[in-house]
């Protein structure tokens, strides 16, 4: 089988809670684990990659031993998920220096846009596997 990707995300934005929450039910395989950012997890994986630990920004998909920002992050994302997603990827042809500053646009604000919560969004119990705890 092949290793679970995982999904690094903003745990306090609403809109990247809703996209976590849509990502799972169109990823039918379970291909995908997920962790917020300030997490222990997503703060570790931050420092080994010398990224920014306070400011999030940009989801990021780790595949093995890569890993992915931005407007990259999100169209391999949809690349795996069940049709008409997928073929979302195919803006991956798209150079990533116009990609991003959409991406970035929409990052910028997300707070102003969409709000944000007081503390990190928790998975149902249903899902708790899905979601990497301290110490994996």
């Amino acid at each position: 089988m092949k290793a679970k990707s995982v999904i690094l995300f903003d745990g306090v934005c609403n809109l990247c809670n809703t996209s976590v929450q849509w990502i799972i039910q169109h990823d039918p395989k379970g291909l995908f684990v997920f962790a917020s950012l300030q997490s222990t997890y997503g703060q570790t994986f931050l420092e080994k990659e010398h990224l920014k630990m306070d400011s999030f920004d940009s989801i990021i998909l780790i595949e093995g031993d890569h890993f992915y920002q931005k407007s990259t992050a999100a169209l391999k994302i949809a690349q795996q998920l069940s049709a008409p997603y997928r073929f979302l990827s195919v803006f991956l042809l798209i150079p990533k220096f116009i990609r991003d500053p959409f991406y970035s646009f929409i990052a910028n604000n997300r707070y102003r846009f969409f709000g944000k919560q007081e503390s990190c969004w928790l998975p149902t119990p249903e899902l708790n596997d899905r979601f990497l705890k301290d110490g994996d």
